[in-house]
């Protein structure tokens, strides 16, 4: 990397691979790997918790009176009452790192009075550091990022996080992914929400979107996108997003129609948003229990060839 960095960024760079270098070396054999379950679904590994110890380490070292926010320990290291905070996810992507699935990251961020102002995003599969700090440009290695070009929804490559949590709401999410999907060019699915932000940052995609997020898997990738010249808030649009729980990332234009297309399902869409959300799950559920007799499509007569509309696929 550069050596101009902002120092603070220097050293969440040195924390970032410090947590790669541990990942790394457990990838090599994953089967011994101990793994705990937090919730259905949602795992923790030994090695989160080495990542994490080795990140908060190396931060507190160079800045003792600095506080912490992390996925495992949460505030239990650090300052409780400064005004500098480091957001950490140790490695965002545990559930692909536990198959050997190579799609994850360390994310660490530092908020100043609860703003981002320093961004890694780190990718120890690839070496890929992405970093930013505010004001100063989004930065792959040492080369300068930009978000993607493309202005138009139904030429755009968006990524996504599926609900996987027992609680968490799938037909409200499968809705708004059939919406996106049949508006966009491809919609894909990597798991590890700051990479896909690093992503969008750098052009590689252009858009994503998921709920059901924490504070450490969009604070360095919320920062990256910003300064690579996009836009990042919760699904009706609203910058100060972090804490909601749903992100929507983009170019100002895809962002702009992804906003479009998602804030009617958003926590806080209007009353009128929720009702016609409400009333289009409530016929879903009717369509869906209809006797299978008006569902079937009407047979052919025979020596016919029927190709179906679009109403038939709907």
């Amino acid at each position: 990397m550069s050596s101009n960095l902002h120092p603070m960024l220097n050293v969440a760079i040195k924390a970032a691979r410090a947590a790669g270098a541990i990942i790394n070396r457990a990838a090599l054999d994953v089967e011994s790997v101990r793994v705990s379950v937090k919730q259905t679904n949602d795992f923790v590994t030994e090695i989160d918790q080495a990542a994490e110890a080795a990140i908060i380490e190396t931060l507190l070292t160079a800045y003792p009176g600095h506080g912490i926010l992390a996925e495992e320990s949460g505030s239990e290291h650090g300052a409780k009452d400064s005004e500098f905070v480091w957001i950490i996810d140790p490695l965002d992507g545990t559930t692909n790192f536990i198959h050997g699935f190579p799609v994850y990251c360390v994310s660490i961020a530092l908020a100043v009075k609860g703003k981002v102002e320093q961004a890694v995003v780190y990718d120890p599969t690839r070496n890929d550091i992405f970093c930013a700090t505010k004001g100063r440009g989004a930065y792959q290695n040492n080369r300068r990022i930009r978000v993607a070009k493309r202005t138009r929804l139904q030429e755009c490559l968006i990524s996504t996080g599926f609900p996987y949590r027992p609680g968490d709401k799938l037909k409200i999410y499968l809705n708004m992914l059939g919406e996106v999907m049949s508006q966009c060019a491809g919609v894909r699915r990597p798991g590890a929400a700051a990479l896909d932000l690093a992503y969008v940052a750098a052009g590689y995609s252009d858009g994503f979107f998921e709920a059901n997020l924490k504070p450490w898997d969009v604070a360095a990738g919320s920062l990256l996108v910003t300064e690579a010249g996009g836009l990042v808030g919760n699904f009706t649009g609203e910058a100060e997003f972090m804490d909601h729980g749903e992100c929507v990332a983009g170019n100002p234009r895809i962002y702009g129609q992804l906003v479009t297309a998602l804030g009617k399902y958003s926590k806080f869409a209007g009353a009128g948003d929720k009702a016609a959300v409400r009333q289009a799950l409530a016929d879903d559920a009717a369509s869906t229990d209809a006797p299978a007799a008006t569902q079937t499509l009407s047979r052919p007569r025979a020596g016919r060839a029927v190709t179906p509309d679009s109403s038939d696929l709907a």
